[in-house]
This record gives structure tokens, sequence and C-alpha cells, in this order.
């Protein structure tokens, strides 16, 4: 079955991405840094305090959340995830997307080589339906198709 989402393009571009979905804020920091480096090189994400997807991989992932959580080094730590080919595909997100995730995509979509696409405004409903591993394609109008694999 596939849904279609339609939300707001902040970072427009076209991916295509298998869902990593969390339901509580996303800490940029707490998830991407490690201990004696500033970024932990494979992406792991490392966040205790979200067992959701503590442990998992982010790069080249569709990132669907509520909002990110953190400093204002959140838009920094992005864009260095990215430049080092870790960071995510695309955020996505049911409200409006927070400032500290518009900076990361912007300085990212600006600056490096892996932009990350941002769409926000795609409804309460859409981090209901996605679940992780659900293939996402990501349109640059901000059109969001999530297949569920059935």
């Amino acid at each position: 079955m596939t849904k279609t989402f339609k939300g707001r393009p902040v970072v427009p571009g076209d991916v295509t991405a298998e869902a990593l979905v969390t339901h509580t804020g996303f800490n940029t920091l707490a998830n991407l840094k490690t201990a004696g480096s500033f970024l932990n090189p494979k992406g792991v994400l490392k966040d205790i305090n979200n067992p959701e997807i503590c442990g998992k991989l982010i790069p080249g992932k569709a990132l669907c959340l509520p909002e990110t959580i953190g400093s204002t080094t959140g838009g920094m730590v992005l864009y260095c995830a990215s430049c080092m080919n870790v960071g995510p595909a695309c955020m996505l997100f049911p409200k409006k997307a927070d400032t500290l995730a518009v900076a990361g995509a912007v300085l990212t979509a600006n600056w490096s080589d892996h932009p990350i696409v941002l769409v926000d405004d795609l409804g309460d409903e859409f981090l209901d339906y996605v679940k992780e591993g659900m293939k996402i394609t990501v349109a640059t109008d901000g059109t969001v198709t999530v297949e569920d694999g059935e």
C-alpha cells in the first residue's frame, strides 16, 4: 500500500530513502557525537535518552521526527555529519520544522556535497503512519510518498 502526504519543501529535492522514525525529539549532538571526537564517523545514533533510535544508523535515511532538540550547535552538527557522508538523506516533519533543523538543512544545501532535503507540514497523520524501514520518496514540490511494502 502507498500513501501520499503533501508538505512544504523548506529545502527541496528529490530523494528516495528508507524511513528511520522517532516520536520524540532528535538531539543532534547527543545522537551524532562520540567520546573523544566531535562526530562519530559511522553515523550510529548514540542518544540513550531516545531508545527508539539509539544504536541505529542514520546515513542516507529518511529521518521522520517531530522536532530536533538541543543547543544551537544542532545545525552545525547536521552540516558536519553531511560533510562526512553520515547524515540523513532527508528530514520529514509533521508540523513546522524547528529552526535548528532548518539551519542544518540550509547549511548542507549551500555548503555540502550531500544536502539534506527538508519537508515539513506533512500533517499529524504522517508520523502516525510511517514506520521504520518503509520506503519514502520525496519530490521537489514537497510530495512525500510512503510505501509499506505490502
